[in-house]
């Protein structure tokens, strides 16, 4: 298919042409879980090592997937870099421009589609997978496959570059291709959540590779921080008759913990900090889908993104981040929430305070660090406006 334009047009391509499974099938395979949640009686130990499980805890609502599928130590050359396509599994989407008209391709076997500008393809590495089998179990040692889909979302760039210094056009394309992902992910059987992420940096931060990318990570399962939120936004908009995250929006923008607005989108630094330089952003307008914003919202949801992290890099230079977007889970019978972004610097190592009892020891006041980050990501949206030189 070609469609005209750039950044936009490949929205357009993607939300009015939006991938079939039929297109993907040659590269899944779905399993009839039967999603009851009957209990199984299961014929094994359990105690013994069984890969491809998500368990609980013995207490509380805390999942932890077990997985021996590690990232190589190989690191002679990077799969992720233009021209090592056959490094990593053959690509579902590769959007690349020709003559100034953007196509979406896909590798097939072992013709690699070359020179693309963003390449989505399964990880080698999942956490999760369709292939997990059917192993249930109830507590004290609860066991539910770890099923669902694990993509890599990578956008052409050097190593040099970062989530912090790619463009803000790179930025919206990704986010387009997360987008139609992310619809795609919904009309999977057995998907009820679908996870975005990404990372920076060393081990501290997770990041796995230095070339920019993000991960979707489709489950089986809500996360228990979602519930969480559905349940305490719920609770909330009983007591007081308004969305949580809409009065939190109203009153930080005015606020001393506001870092800049930028088309409808304000970043600003949490009240209760569980990170420093942590900060949010967050759409002003009451919305719950992330998978209907238009283009014009995906740019400039691209552009505070970019904006904000190139302040953040300025403000602690190297050190490792995530950015976790809590998303509202896209199915008719789960409730929505407000949908935000979290970008948690990992500038500092926890004790056993933060670990063992969920009291955090914040060094930055979120006042004092929005003062700074306002002020370095004011003159970042400065530079990439052109108002000022770099």
């Amino acid at each position: 298919m070609v469609v005209p334009g750039g950044s936009c047009a490949a929205s357009h391509m993607m939300e009015n042409d939006h991938i079939s499974t039929q297109e993907h099938g040659k590269w899944h395979t779905d399993m009839d879980l039967g999603r009851s949640r009957q209990i199984k009686n299961l014929s094994y130990a359990v105690n013994s090592t069984i890969m491809g499980d998500m368990r609980k805890d013995y207490i509380s609502e805390r999942f932890t997937i077990i997985s021996k599928k590690t990232a190589s130590d190989n690191t002679e050359d990077n799969p992720y870099k233009p021209g090592n396509e056959s490094m990593t599994k053959p690509s579902v989407l590769s959007l690349i421009s020709r003559d100034g008209v953007l196509q979406r391709l896909r590798d097939i076997e072992e013709d690699y589609v070359e020179g693309w500008s963003v390449r989505v393809f399964e990880s080698d590495y999942p956490v999760v997978s369709t292939e997990a089998g059917d192993r249930y179990s109830e507590r004290p040692h609860y066991m539910e496959p770890a099923y669902g889909y694990h993509y890599v979302v990578v956008t052409s760039s050097s190593n040099a570059e970062s989530l912090a210094t790619i463009s803000r056009d790179a930025w919206s394309t990704m986010l387009v291709v997360v987008q139609d992902r992310t619809r795609w992910l919904y009309t999977q059987k057995h998907i009820t959540y679908v996870a975005v992420h990404a990372s920076y940096g060393n081990t501290l931060g997770g990041g796995d590779n230095p070339i920019p990318h993000m991960h979707i990570i489709a489950l089986s399962t809500v996360p228990p921080v979602i519930r969480e939120e559905i349940a305490s936004t719920e609770k909330m908009h009983k007591e007081n008759g308004a969305c949580p995250i809409c009065q939190i929006a109203k009153v930080e923008k005015n606020g001393p913990r506001m870092i800049i607005r930028i088309g409808g989108f304000i970043a600003f630094c949490p009240w209760s900090p569980r990170y420093p330089y942590e900060f949010w952003i967050v759409p002003e307008k009451h919305t719950t889908s992330f998978t209907k914003l238009t283009q014009k919202h995906l740019d400039n949801l691209a552009t505070i993104i970019r904006v904000t992290l190139g302040g953040l890099t300025k403000a602690i230079g190297d050190a490792a981040y995530n950015i976790v977007f809590h998303l509202s889970p896209e199915t008719k019978t789960t409730k929505q929430i407000h949908w935000h972004i979290e970008i948690y610097p990992m500038t500092e190592a926890w004790s056993g305070l933060e670990h063992g009892y969920g009291i955090y020891v914040n060094s930055k006041s979120p006042e004092d660090v929005a003062g700074e980050l306002g002020s370095l990501c004011r003159r970042e949206f400065a530079i990439m406006a052109d108002v000022v030189q770099t």
